[in-house]
């Protein structure tokens, strides 16, 4: 889908982004897309590893109430 942008459109996309938004506003921007993309990449890492820690949380509670289970009989 991009992969037809080119350098000049990518020079006019910056320069529409800075009419738009100004200088100051830009580093801004840039950490909050950097931030997102790092949130992505972890969330995506969670899920391609199968157990997130709500997962590992819910194991670990099962474990404590059998072992409370087996203790008590």
């Amino acid at each position: 889908m991009f992969h037809n942008i080119g350098v000049p459109g990518l020079i006019l996309i910056l320069i529409i982004a800075l009419v738009i938004f100004g200088p100051s506003k830009l580093p801004e921007i840039g950490r909050a897309f950097g931030r997102t993309l790092t949130e992505f990449k972890s969330a995506t890492k969670d899920l391609v590893s199968g157990e997130s820690e709500e997962d590992a949380k819910s194991k670990d509670v099962k474990k404590v109430n059998r072992s409370y289970f087996y203790k008590k009989v």
